[in-house]
């Protein structure tokens, strides 16, 4: 019989698990490590959380404001595609995994979740043959990192149908509790208020990503009098960076310009529809909180923001616009008729719930705590 993993030995014995979650760089990556964590929580109140980061990410932020502690590693820079390199384990990754491995036995790990990036190719490099492995894949299109962890992984998870792993299960994407929780019904007078929007009319929220999006901004800001004389508050976030001046119509809902939403339950309550970018987490969350949505892709890249938006496009939840189609026209032909139509908003709200997002953090939660023996 084949000796098990020290991480199940542990458990085994009774004693509280301990998680270890790999998730550093971006917010991509950091918000569902954070999400699954707090569930991890939740359930098993005794067990411990400790989050692998690197100097440089988001991490060293985001995680300590949680209330987690935070373990630092050497950073792994991920190539786009396998090279003699990487496979060679250079002086770089060796380093990475000896010291990520000195922390795997500091702190007892009894298992490793992944969820990619240049943290999580070492954490799982380290864990291999000693700790037991979960992998999650927030993208349909996984990253190199994870394409990696999952050949050795007890369980691999992702957030849709068809991601190309192997023993791939879907579960969706762990998203923070107070949007998954969030009652857009109950919040709506309070939003509209905070955000001074017209208490009654049906109102778009635009958002281009936390920089925002110079064509999003122009297409939307276009349209201001098409939403105006269609009766539509618009709420639209420009970026912190950017500027955006838009007439006023005297007696129409207002069109409220912001630089950045810190209060995106609210700004999720306002709203009955949303025109943004479909970053992994943004297609989620919208998802998950029932926004009829258009998707509006960035166009840079590999491609993954369209494959992100695409289940929801598939399900009826949303529409997708490509960004150099996205024109004020184009805005007065598609986005006004579906932000004043109240069935078809109703019908796309319920399409968008039934993706499923709202339960991964406690579905995840549970794989990764039977991974550990718990």
């Amino acid at each position: 019989m084949s000796k098990p993993v020290k991480g199940t030995e542990r458990s085994a014995a009774g004693r509280a698990p301990v998680v270890v979650v790999a998730g550093g760089g971006t917010a991509g990556h950091i918000e569902p490590a954070l999400a699954l964590a707090d569930a991890v929580k939740r359930l098993r109140p005794d067990a411990e959380v400790v989050a692998l980061g690197t100097e440089r990410g988001l991490e060293n932020k985001l995680v300590p404001a949680r209330g987690y502690p935070l373990e630092l590693i050497p950073p792994v820079p991920m190539p786009r595609k396998p090279t003699p390199e990487l496979l060679r384990l250079p002086l770089k990754v060796r380093d990475s995994v000896r010291r990520t491995r000195e922390v795997l036995d500091r702190v007892h790990a009894d298992v490793v979740v992944g969820f990619g990036g240049y943290v999580a190719l070492p954490a799982y490099l380290a864990a291999r043959g000693r700790v037991p492995i979960v992998v999650h894949e927030a993208n349909k299109s996984a990253g190199l990192a994870n394409k990696v962890g999952a050949r050795f992984a007890s369980r691999v998870a992702v957030a849709v149908p068809g991601t190309p792993l192997p023993k791939a299960e879907v579960v969706g994407i762990p998203l923070r509790r107070s949007i998954t929780s969030l009652d857009r019904a109950a919040l709506r007078a309070e939003a509209r208020e905070f955000f001074e929007l017209d208490p009654d009319a049906p109102t778009l929220l635009v958002f281009g990503g936390s920089q925002g999006a110079a064509s999003i901004n122009s297409a939307i800001s276009g349209a201001a009098k098409d939403f105006a004389e269609a009766g539509v508050g618009v709420l639209h976030a420009h970026g912190p960076k950017n500027s955006l001046v838009v007439q006023e119509f005297p007696g129409r809902p207002a069109y409220v310009p912001v630089p950045y939403l810190d209060r995106m339950d609210l700004a999720y309550a306002a709203a009955d529809a949303v025109v943004c970018r479909s970053g992994a987490m943004t297609a989620a969350e919208v998802s998950a909180v029932g926004l009829p949505a258009v998707f509006v892709p960035l166009p840079h890249g590999n491609g993954e923001q369209a494959v992100n938006a695409q289940p929801a496009v598939d399900a009826g939840a949303a529409l997708m616009i490509a960004d150099a189609d996205l024109t004020a026209a184009k805005v007065a032909e598609l986005v006004i008729p579906l932000v004043t139509d109240a069935d078809r908003v109703a019908q796309m709200s319920a399409a968008a719930v039934g993706l499923g997002h709202r339960e991964a953090d406690e579905t995840l939660a549970r794989i990764v705590l039977e991974a550990a023996g718990a």
